[in-house]
């Protein structure tokens, strides 16, 4: 049997990110792919132009569909827009028997709002307690605990300030640090550093979505926490050594990197 990997997620029009991004990295890491979408942009190389999240019932019934029918080895969150939904998925995941990857999306490579304010104590209260991975960046860091990372020594604190939350561990990402692109992945015992060179290449749309997705396959597949998130950080790192142009502004990450002889 293919190991099956869930997203529940947004749809990016651009196929850089969200859904687009999840499937074609989970074809990539040999898993079948499904997807549950809570939300529709519109959105390119340039930014994000507008957002409509699905009412909560089509959420519930997209989840239920896939989850009753075929079943799933791993789940991994992404866009959830509102508290409302932000609720339901965590109900959803809370009480399916497979791993999460929770990628706590706040913002979009561009800088567009993706998260609503008032969602926020539901991500902290309700997503992240679900979570057997939960995958911030250092601005989603501040968003959610307040804590401010302004070198690798901080990465410490801000990893203890979301495992307050009750994730099992916590992968916080430091690509916005200068110098090497170092993450921590932590359960609040275990330290795992991961260190990969940066590669001086703006087209990155789709980072956060494809280490995320990646994670919850090598899971899938029976992977141990800190193996699924090496293999991910690999996997990302050349994906954005390859990103492409695409239209006027950033383009995204190369999912079919390992492809390309």
């Amino acid at each position: 049997m293919i190991p099956c990997v869930l997203t529940v997620a947004g749809s990016d029009s651009g196929g850089g990110a969200g859904i687009q991004a999840d499937l074609k990295t989970m074809l990539a890491f040999g898993v079948h792919g499904m997807s549950v979408i809570t939300a529709v942009t519109a959105q390119n190389s340039l930014g994000v132009q507008g957002a409509w999240e699905l009412p909560v019932a089509a959420v519930r019934a997209q989840y239920r569909s896939v989850v009753d029918d075929i079943g799933v080895q791993a789940v991994k969150t992404g866009m959830l827009a509102s508290a409302e939904l932000v609720e339901a998925v965590a109900e959803l995941i809370s009480g399916t028997d497979a791993p999460a990857v929770v990628d706590p999306v706040g913002v979009s490579k561009h800088g567009d709002p993706l998260l609503a304010a008032s969602a926020l104590d539901s991500v902290r209260r309700k997503l992240l307690p679900a979570a057997t991975v939960a995958t911030p960046n250092l601005d989603e860091v501040a968003q959610l605990t307040g804590v401010r990372v302004e070198s690798e020594d901080d990465l410490r604190r801000a990893a203890a300030a979301v495992l307050e939350y009750g994730p099992r561990w916590v992968l916080i990402k430091g690509g916005h640090l200068a110098g090497d692109a170092v993450d921590l992945l932590t359960d609040g015992s275990a330290e795992h550093w991961l260190r990969a060179p940066r590669h001086d290449n703006r087209h990155t749309h789709g980072t956060g979505c494809t280490l995320a997705s990646a994670i919850a396959s090598g899971l899938a597949k029976g992977q141990s926490v800190p193996e699924a998130v090496t293999a991910a950080k690999e996997y990302v790192t050349g994906a954005i050594a390859a990103g492409f142009a695409l239209g006027a502004g950033i383009g995204p990450v190369d999912h079919g990197w390992r492809f390309r002889g």
